[in-house]
């Protein structure tokens, strides 16, 4: 089991966040790695969810490393929000749950992917926050194969998550919050 206090595992998340269970532990419980980030939004929590769902185009993070060279759309992609379990996400995840305006889950969606960066199921989580802010918060637990190779992935994987979803969830805020002050006051219909 990780350190759930020091880099690279936690990145913004409280200690409250922390503590809590998610739906990706009844997915891959006993994880060898649990990660945990967190990043205040200034945007209300329809909004922020909605870039959420904007994961099912892109992956938001380093486009140049896992986007194949292509931009992430800066605008929400019409549809996007009408997901589903089983649904593919950021190319090598897919949907395993979600809570419709609160959460999603993710799982492995290839065994090439879980051979190549272990069993990975993450949860993504926006509650409210202050007058109209959100928190978008993301558990993720990891396994990794029970190789040479597999103890090579578990020593570098939370630096990579670390730094993907650090670039991921700063994408996700700008973009939110930008749209909520080019659009003040409205509440439904993002």
């Amino acid at each position: 089991m990780s350190d759930p206090r020091a880099l690279p595992f936690v990145w913004g998340a409280t200690a409250d966040e922390r503590a809590a269970t998610y739906p990706c532990d009844r997915f891959l419980p006993g994880a060898q790695h649990e990660f945990f980030r967190a990043i205040d939004v200034e945007a209300p929590p329809a909004l922020t969810y909605r870039w959420l769902q904007q994961l099912r185009i892109a992956p938001y993070s380093y486009d140049w490393a896992d986007n194949f060279l292509m931009p992430s759309p800066p605008r929400l992609t019409p549809r996007a929000e009408r997901i589903a379990v089983g649904q593919c996400m950021m190319h090598v995840l897919s949907i395993v749950a979600f809570e419709r305006g609160r959460s999603l889950t993710l799982g492995p969606r290839s065994r090439i992917a879980t051979a190549l960066l272990g069993t990975l199921y993450g949860t993504y989580v926006v509650t409210p926050r202050a007058a109209r802010g959100s928190r978008l918060f993301v558990k993720v637990n990891a396994n990794y194969p029970r190789s040479l190779y597999g103890r090579l992935i578990g020593g570098v994987m939370p630096w990579i998550d670390l730094a993907m979803m650090r670039q991921q969830l700063r994408r996700l805020k700008a973009y939110a919050e930008r749209d909520a002050r080019e659009r003040p006051g409205q509440t439904r219909g993002w």
